[in-house]
């Protein structure tokens, strides 16, 4: 991605004005010079920014999450006079005096803008925002696994659109999502069965989906569609596992964390064990844009944006299951079962970055299923003497465990690894007689 042309020359002192095209065919884009920015553009429309007089070198970018990252820039290079120092030297034009003045448009340039931030700015990586230990979830997501359904062919619309969502007890982002929800809906169907998606994006930018579920070649079905398009996208489930859906939009990792992702669950055509409880847990990663974030946050003026530089940083504000930090604790609601009840936990990393080891306090398991193959037990039974703490998973990757509890109590569910653990991803199986 990028501006054409990339740089521009403005003699120091001169009043710049930009004419901003999109002929990009697929995404929306628009250009932030100083504090000044045009609307977002779709492909073929056109706006004009008046950024006033220059009095030194700046850059300017797309405001698009993820954008600057992969390019789009604009480098303001300043000619003659004293263009490094940012000043407007004596004896310019009326428009250069005029700003000096404090009259006509306001002077721009390194030192007037405050040293705006240009590609490749690190910008410090938020730590996790403190929440109130007495704020709850409003909405908790359901982490039961819904049944197997009997028909063959499934067919689901997918609507790619942005909503305000809770990522942590009182704070909110603005979540890109399938059908206003992050993770998505979860498909669950048997090896053979068909899936005949329709995507529609009623989004503010290009959106696509990519389903690891299916195999089959990319160039049509995975690609990118601009706001108010729709396409059709149909596939053959021929391997069992958990799998992956996700937006594959460039940058990748900005759709994935912003909460375009969920999970595909096909069972073996011979089906799996029976269980009495069977769960989804979906882990993945937010990234909170600093100083925002709604009430639970030190700005509480709207929803937080999705941060690109602490996502290329790998340092999430929160780690979650099923999209809310906390939500199975304390903040939300546990998780159920009863002594001695065989409770199958489906896990998926969805990422967009880091791994899980998923890990359950208390608990052993004696099944376990990793990206389609059984690890330990298999279907005639679970292992009689031996055991698994954890279920390690690379992002992307996805199985199950199963376990009964010996006793009533409280059962910690945990990644174990333990920064992510306490960034959110963690909750309860609550355990009764």
């Amino acid at each position: 991605m990028r501006f054409e042309p990339a740089t521009v020359e403005v003699p120091l002192g001169d009043r710049l004005v930009v004419e901003l095209t999109n002929t990009d065919p697929t995404n929306v884009h628009d250009l932030q010079l100083f504090d000044e920015r045009t609307p977002r553009l779709a492909t073929g429309e056109s706006a004009t920014l008046d950024v006033g007089v220059v009095t030194g070198p700046t850059q300017g970018w797309c405001t698009i999450v993820g954008h600057r990252q992969m390019g789009m820039v604009l480098d303001v290079v300043v000619t003659g006079g004293d263009a490094a120092g940012g000043n407007v030297a004596s004896g310019a034009d009326g428009a250069a005096d005029g700003a000096q003045a404090g009259e006509g448009p306001a002077a721009h340039g390194s030192d007037a803008a405050g040293g705006a931030p240009g590609a490749g700015t690190a910008y410090p990586a938020p730590a996790t925002p403190a929440i109130d230990p007495d704020a709850r979830v409003q909405d908790v997501v359901d982490p039961v696994l819904p049944p197997l359904p009997e028909e063959r062919v499934h067919r689901l619309t997918l609507t790619a659109e942005e909503v305000e969502l809770e990522v942590a007890p009182g704070i909110t982002q603005t979540r890109w999502t399938f059908n206003g929800r992050a993770p998505g809906p979860t498909l669950r169907g048997r090896v053979g069965d068909v899936f005949e998606i329709t995507l529609v994006n009623d989004g503010t930018m290009g959106h696509s989906i990519d389903f690891h579920a299916g195999a089959l070649a990319p160039d049509r079905p995975m690609r990118t569609i601009a706001p108010g398009e729709s396409l059709e996208y149909r596939f053959t489930a021929e391997r069992a596992g958990i799998w992956m859906y996700h937006c594959s939009t460039m940058p990748m990792s900005a759709h994935i964390a912003a909460g375009m992702h969920g999970a595909v669950v096909i069972e073996p055509e011979e089906g799996l064990p029976e269980v009495d409880r069977e769960y989804l847990l979906v882990q993945s990663e937010v990234y909170l844009e600093p100083g925002t974030g709604g009430s639970g946050s030190a700005d509480a003026s709207g929803p937080a944006e999705v941060d690109m530089d602490a996502i290329a940083a790998e340092r999430p504000a929160f780690v979650t299951f099923n999209g809310i930090a906390n939500q199975y604790g304390t903040a939300g609601r546990m998780l159920d079962a009863r002594v001695g009840e065989r409770v199958r936990i489906w896990v998926l990393d969805a990422g967009p970055s880091r791994p899980s080891s998923f890990h359950v306090v208390g608990g052993q398991f004696d099944r376990t299923y990793l990206e389609g193959a059984w690890t330990l037990g298999d279907a005639d039974g679970p292992a009689q003497d031996a055991g698994a703490q954890t279920l390690g998973l690379q992002a992307a990757q996805g199985g199950f465990v199963e376990l009964t509890f010996p006793e009533a109590g409280h059962y910690p569910l945990v990644s174990h690894i333990m920064v992510d653990a306490e960034r959110g991803a963690h909750g309860y199986v609550r355990v009764t007689d």
